[in-house]
């Protein structure tokens, strides 16, 4: 994702986080892991906001266990996430529910400004792209 200067046009990075919420099944024979979603975040603050955000809005219909695991890491454990990203370390938080295994990932990083194809040239390797003729 590219950061608000890139819709400026100031071509300035911008340090984040990008955050991911993993669902999988367990007790199977293969376990695939499925994105279920995804944001990016400007802050640590903001980042450890979302999964919190999440775990409340779903700790309703976890089973006790789970439910426990979400209100633990709210009320115990969120503040050690935050002091985690923001000394640039990435931080996972997991709970099993049933047979489903979720899991927020965040993970500090660097997110770069888009090119405008409008205003400015763009570098050699953009003209390299070769669109795909066949399906």
């Amino acid at each position: 994702m590219a950061s608000s200067n890139a819709a400026t046009g100031t071509g300035k990075t911008r340090r984040g986080y990008w955050c991911e919420c993993w669902t999988t099944a367990t007790g199977g024979e293969t376990e695939r892991p499925v994105l279920l979603a995804s944001f990016d975040a400007y802050s640590a603050a903001q980042a450890d906001r979302w999964v919190a955000v999440t775990l409340r809005t779903i700790s309703p219909a976890l089973d006790a266990d789970a439910s426990d695991e979400a209100w633990t890491w709210l009320y115990e454990d969120r503040l050690e996430t935050r002091r985690s990203l923001l000394q640039g370390e990435p931080c996972t938080m997991t709970i099993t529910h049933a047979n489903t295994r979720i899991t927020w990932t965040i993970r500090p990083v660097v997110f770069l400004p888009l090119a405008h194809r409008k205003d400015i040239e763009l570098p050699a390797c953009a003209h390299d792209f070769k669109p795909r003729t066949t399906v």
